[in-house]
């Protein structure tokens, strides 16, 4: 990864890691907890693709399961965020622009199911069935719901933010320069004919127009 992009992932990373723990976690709402740095993850794999989607969450998840209150094995999240970032990041547009909503939103309810789903199946494999207790369907459910609900408020800004900051000014420089010579070309050669070609043409007929002028000049005197 370019160092603009790591400087960025990092910043928001750790930016919504500490609204998460500091404010999200806090409210105390029924179920699962609010996840922004999983959105996080998911604005940036949307962006930089599957392979950045990955290392993106695997640091991602390695912050949160060092992140205070944190009552889990380590780089538990981390196997989680880096899965969810890389299938993410297979959902890259071609184009790099998304024509709708509806497939930002369908990757996050994927993405917050998977997640939770995830992270039970490796805590049961490592002894920890809290998801039990809990109740599995509940924090579907609400993990879902709150992630959706806060998805038009993160991701398209966390996108908007790793476009302008992956874009580099020489490169636009040089596809400006390709455009204004492609526009060139297609004056010159998609009609036909070319500006030399038409100073010469203009040249012709004006010369003919002499001589025809200065014919019938001569016409009338000899009259």
């Amino acid at each position: 990864m370019r160092f603009n992009r790591m400087l960025l992932s990092t910043t928001l990373v750790i930016v919504a890691l500490v609204i998460q723990v500091s404010v999200l976690a806090r409210l105390h709402l029924p179920g699962a907890v609010p996840d922004l740095v999983l959105l996080t993850v998911l604005g940036l794999a949307l962006v930089y693709g599957h392979v950045g989607g990955a290392l993106i969450g695997f640091g991602a998840g390695l912050l949160s399961d060092f992140a205070p209150p944190a009552d889990h094995a380590a780089g538990r999240y981390a196997l989680v965020l880096c899965v969810i970032g890389y299938l993410a990041g297979l959902a890259k547009p071609e184009t790099g622009r998304l024509k709708s909503a509806t497939g930002p939103m369908a990757v996050v309810v994927v993405a917050a199911l998977g997640s939770t789903l995830l992270y039970a199946g490796v805590g049961a494999l490592v002894g920890d069935d809290a998801a039990r207790h809990v109740g599995l369907g509940s924090l579907l459910f609400t993990a879902a719901l709150y992630d959706l609900l806060l998805a038009p408020f993160v991701v398209p800004g966390i996108m908007a933010l790793a476009r302008r900051a992956d874009n580099d000014p020489l490169a636009e420089t040089g596809s400006a320069a390709k455009a204004s010579d492609v526009s060139s070309g297609w004056l010159s050669s998609g009609t036909g004919l070319r500006i030399g070609n038409q100073r010469g043409g203009l040249r012709i007929k004006a010369a003919r127009s002499r001589m025809a002028r200065a014919g019938r000049i001569k016409g009338v005197k000899r009259l």
